[in-house]
């Protein structure tokens, strides 16, 4: 359902890891720091970025991996056994090209439009963000809409990485419109002026040198005898990404407690540390961070599709049937970003943030299981019964 591919995979793949890890008796962060890669084994190509280290280090500090005793069922909670775990995420940086409308009224409203969607991930926020930050005053940003310039669909964690860059592209195309119109009107206080000179805040238009020296959007406009000014442009990749690839990455530690008797197991608490290139938006990033790891909870120790073998049909057709994770199932969570900018991926150096936090998820919880009982599963969802 999310992260297809990537989720599963990361499962499979972190649990072995950790398997290793035991087997060698060598702790499981220190495994993943042998085998760090430092370019793209499958493509063979250097990283555009990767703070994965960073992420080890950071989660590692912040959940006190250092505490943690080494041995199954050596760490105790009265009648629960307790297992810390961890596992790595990735997720690659995808994107597309966008197409993007500003337009700028005598008013002093403008207008940010693009048909990309907001499926609750912050898109309306972070492309409103973008653009006010450009041009420098209060923007109203459009979307959802088909007869709105085109943007791809909202899938594969595309959207900031596709979107973002064409705001960024087309509110700068507009603001150099209206300073070229100042910088030429020899009724502007800025004429004569160098365009790479000229500072735009709160819809005023001035000189770095000479800050007395400014004007505004709104005048700008009302002398040229325009309603509005309109910029769309279309985002073009960058092509000097191609020879990088381009992923972001995660660590994600995990303590559980088990019960002894029942096998009941309960999250106790999450640490995530994440890679994800400019973080446009802590609070939504946060959030989605948030939901994700929520969501790796139910993938764990939860959710399960049950078929009926003799007609192939889903047997759980609806949500009475099927078991999710509610606010009594879900810890205090710890959520950090490693803040870096790419300067391949695209023009604000954002990478993909939407599907990798429920990647490593269940094998972080897995892990954390294995620690404290002693018993590997390897089926998931992890319930009672396949601990007992």
């Amino acid at each position: 359902m999310r992260g297809p591919g990537e989720a599963p995979g990361m499962f499979a793949l972190e649990s072995a890891m950790d398997e290793l890890a035991y087997t060698l008796n060598i702790d499981p962060i220190e495994l993943r720091l042998r085998n760090h890669a430092d370019i793209d084994p499958h493509k063979g190509l250097p990283w555009s970025s990767k703070s994965l280290k960073e992420c080890y280090q950071k989660g590692a500090e912040i959940f006190g991996w250092t505490q943690r005793n080494p041995v199954p069922r050596s760490m105790r909670d009265n009648h629960f056994l307790i297992g810390w775990g961890m596992a790595s995420a990735t997720f690659p940086t995808n994107a597309r090209t966008a197409s993007v409308k500003v337009e700028i009224f005598a008013t002093g409203e403008v207008k940010v439009q693009s048909g990309t969607q907001d499926i609750g991930t912050g898109t309306y926020t972070v492309m409103t963000q973008v653009a006010a930050e450009v041009l420098g005053l209060p923007v109203q940003f459009e979307l959802g809409d088909t007869n709105l310039p085109k943007a791809p669909i909202t899938g594969n964690s595309i959207t900031v990485g596709s979107v973002s860059p064409a705001v960024y592209q087309t509110a700068i195309a507009a603001r150099d419109k209206i300073i070229k119109m100042a910088i030429e009107d020899a009724n502007s206080l800025l004429y004569g002026s160098q365009a790479e000179d000229i500072a735009v805040e709160s819809g005023q238009i001035f000189s770095k040198q000479d800050p007395s020296k400014r004007d505004s959007y709104t005048d700008v406009l009302r002398r040229h005898k325009l309603e509005s000014l309109e910029v769309t442009e279309e985002s073009s990749l960058n092509p000097e990404s191609q020879q990088y690839a381009k992923h972001s990455f995660g660590a994600i530690f995990v303590e559980v407690a088990v019960d002894e008797l029942l096998g009941e197991i309960k999250v106790r608490r999450c640490v995530g540390v994440y890679d994800a290139g400019r973080i446009l938006n802590f609070k939504t990033a946060r959030s989605q961070v948030i939901g994700g790891i929520t969501w790796g909870i139910g993938m764990a120790l939860m959710e399960k599709t049950v078929i009926d073998p003799n007609q192939g049909r889903i047997v759980g057709a609806n949500l009475s049937d099927y078991l999710i994770p509610v606010h009594a199932d879900i810890p205090n969570m710890e959520v950090q970003f490693i803040e870096e900018r790419d300067p391949y991926v695209n023009a604000l150096g954002t990478k993909s943030l939407g599907e990798l936090p429920i990647v490593g998820v269940a094998a972080a919880i897995s892990n954390a299981v294995y620690h404290a009982t002693g018993k590997r599963i390897r089926d998931l969802p992890i319930t009672p019964d396949k601990l007992l």
